[in-house]
């Protein structure tokens, strides 16, 4: 039995896509996850399973929702592990890594779209491109920041998902405590 970690990419904002989270927790267990565990509202379940294939995993969780809340929403399945190493190799320094977010991609993102986006600069916001994540800080903060991740979807064309530090090391807290 395996930890995994997903992220829903779009849920619980602004009053769109609305998924309880007991009633999440409750649809992927009876879809054969196990030990399911929510965190926040923005989409974060961390879960056991045998499935060792995590593209399986994210159809199942994809389909199931789905099917039980009648839309569409991306789902991005991680081990804690490849987690970690995403979080390890933010190349930011650590006062600005704690206050940084981690945009997540769902597939790597073709090279010259890349160039094309790092060509584009806001004063106050850097971000590094690797193909599994956009490590992103603004010294003005997330809310006011141009760089967002419909900014990275739209250049990128990827779909991606941000968590910011704090989520990511509780995420990567609760997949270690499930592991134990």
């Amino acid at each position: 039995m395996k930890t995994y970690i997903a992220l829903l990419r779009g849920i619980n904002v602004s009053g769109q896509k609305k998924v309880p989270m007991a009633e999440l927790r409750e649809l992927l267990t009876n879809s054969g996850l196990e030990n399911v565990q929510t965190y926040i509202q923005s989409g974060n379940v961390i879960f056991k399973s045998p499935e060792k294939d995590v593209q399986k995993l994210e159809l199942k969780i994809h389909e199931a929702i789905n099917t039980h809340f009648g839309f569409e929403v991306p789902i991005l399945v991680k081990t804690p592990e490849d987690l970690q190493q995403i979080f390890d190799n933010c190349p930011f320094p650590e006062e600005e890594k704690m206050s940084s977010y981690f945009t997540l991609l769902y597939a790597i993102p073709d090279t010259n779209l890349i160039k094309e986006a790092s060509k584009i600069s806001y004063p106050n916001e850097v971000f590094v491109i690797t193909d599994a994540c956009i490590y992103f800080y603004s010294f003005t903060g997330y809310g006011k920041a141009k760089y967002n991740n419909n900014f990275f979807e739209r250049k990128l064309k990827t779909t991606a998902t941000a968590r910011n530090y704090k989520t990511m090391v509780k995420l990567l807290s609760l997949s270690a405590d499930s592991n134990a």
